[in-house]
């Protein structure tokens, strides 16, 4: 019986160790609640320490194993095509699963998962392409080039929020190279993650290459981070948890990529359709809850169209349906946690005492079908200043702010005036005015006309406090593969051994 047929009220999940369903060294399991109805619905194994060493020790052997290590760049892509194909069976049980872990709307998770599979695929045709160079240097006597090798085991640590989709764009890329992982899910929403771990299983993929230990960061993360055998740690996350990962790895000299938080730009000049202006901001803020890094939850509008937009967004904001996530007229679900809720209020809170007004939502729905899960209102606050703690801070909530602007300069000033630098998004017809705006700003990804649009043939990654490190596309195959410089003397001659050869 495979994990998504056990996916049954009470249902008891193992860690995935060396291509096994392991109980927990502990004995101790956590709870995952439902966040349509705040009730836990399944017990995941809590890790440690134990856990992940055995983890690791099965990532280690199976690098080293010839079954993994001596298979050919083009049978690995196959095992991944593979992996595309089950996955393509089972999107619908997957965005199931996914759906009743973190509340995402299940046509979003449906959409998610069904394009899935492409990424599998783009990355198993990227196998047999990864490869070295000659170079040519000032001794023809000489044949230098270069590999392309897998780093060796990587640890991924990955969010609630978008958990499959965002553990493929790195996953795809490091079963391609040759790397083995071991995947540390958020204690949230291990469910989807074990699930594919099965698939791989069936796949083909020898024991040992993928391994899933569920758990509190604070114990199995902790431990991920800090273990001597892993040669690269994955984080998408907060900020702080970021800050803390590096500090760990750097005790190994080991290197990390991070997707982190976001307070990303949203700007409307008056030269557009409203309408279709508003429908973005929505779609940047609104959709999935608002629980994205890449949110627009900082939005600026043009001061003579300023109070025109807010009345429409407001308007369209009070009309967004909330309602269960399965529902297909849903338009809004509910947070993925308690403390997600919680937070949400208290910024909602903060903004009104800083001097901000609230023009839509703010509150929990009084709805009685809705009440005891972990909805929230989609909120607009207006008259909103830079300086605000609800728009210096990541909420990962559906709120978002709103500013006028008067010009170019001062637009660039307040959209560059945060730590963050992940996303921005600017509505204009203007060409010139969108480039300029598309070189000047801090963000890693820019939209114009356009807002939460991703392709996994394109590079993304964050600036400043929102991480470093690029996902998508072929840089994320650089950063899943060390470099080797191979050199050949085919001369015959002896040379001074005291002397470096430089020509």
């Amino acid at each position: 019986m495979t994990l998504t047929e056990r996916m049954i009220e009470g249902a008891r999940l193992n860690h995935f160790i060396n291509g096994k369903r392991t109980a927990p060294r502990s004995g101790q399991y956590l709870q995952s609640f439902d966040p349509t109805t705040g009730q836990p619905w399944y017990e995941a194994a809590d890790g440690d320490a134990a856990d992940v060493d055995a983890a690791v020790q099965a990532a280690q052997a199976a690098l080293v194993d010839p079954a993994w290590r001596r298979m050919t760049q083009s049978a690995r892509g196959k095992l991944v095509r593979r992996l595309a194909e089950l996955v393509a069976r089972d999107a619908d049980t997957l965005a199931r699963i996914e759906m009743r872990d973190n509340g995402k709307l299940l046509r979003e998770m449906q959409a998610q998962l069904g394009a899935m599979p492409d990424t599998y695929h783009y990355f198993a045709g990227m196998a047999d392409k990864l490869q070295g160079e000659t170079i040519p240097v000032n001794k023809l006597d000489m044949l230098n080039f270069t590999l392309r090798e897998p780093l060796g085991v990587i640890g991924m640590i990955t969010p609630w929020n978008s958990p499959l989709m965002l553990l493929t764009g790195t996953l795809a890329p490091c079963l391609a190279i040759g790397n083995t992982v071991v995947i540390k899910p958020s204690e949230h929403t291990s469910a989807s993650t074990l699930a594919l771990a099965e698939l791989i299983q069936e796949a083909g993929f020898p024991d040992g290459v993928v391994n899933v230990v569920t758990g509190h960061g604070k114990t199995a993360g902790e431990a991920l981070t800090r273990h001597p055998g892993i040669a690269k740690i994955v984080f998408t996350g907060s900020t702080a948890t970021g800050r803390r990962i590096a500090t760990n790895a750097a005790g190994n000299l080991v290197p990390c990529q991070m997707e982190l938080g976001g307070k990303s730009p949203h700007v409307v000049f008056d030269d557009v359709d409203l309408d279709r202006a508003v429908n973005g901001v929505v779609a940047g803020v609104f959709a999935a809850g608002g629980q994205t890094c890449i949110a627009g939850s900082r939005c600026f509008v043009e001061a003579r169209v300023y109070r025109d937009f807010i009345e429409r967004l407001a308007d369209r904001a009070k009309r967004v349906r909330i309602g269960h996530p399965a529902d297909e007229a849903t338009e809004l679900g509910p947070l993925a946690l308690a403390a997600q809720l919680e937070k949400v209020e208290t910024y909602v809170s903060y903004g009104v005492a800083d001097g901000a007004k609230i023009a839509a939502g703010g509150r929990r729905p009084q709805d009685e079908a809705l009440v005891r899960g972990w909805y929230f209102e989609p909120t607009v606050l207006v008259d909103a200043k830079n300086e605000m703690r609800f728009m210096r801070d990541e909420i990962f909530g559906p709120v978002v702010g709103v500013m006028p602007f008067r010009d170019e300069d001062e637009l660039i000033r307040l959209a560059n005036d945060t730590h963050y630098g992940l996303a921005a998004g600017i509505w204009t017809q203007n060409i010139d005015r969108a480039m300029r705006f598309a070189r000047n700003v801090d963000a890693g990804t820019v939209w114009i006309n356009t807002y939460r649009s991703a392709a996994y043939m394109s590079p993304s990654g964050g600036f400043k406090e929102s991480g470093y490190g690029k996902r998508g596309g072929f840089e994320v195959m650089r950063e899943f593969s060390r470099l080797k410089n191979v050199v050949i003397d085919h001369s015959g001659a002896t040379q001074d051994p005291f002397v470096i050869r430089l020509r």
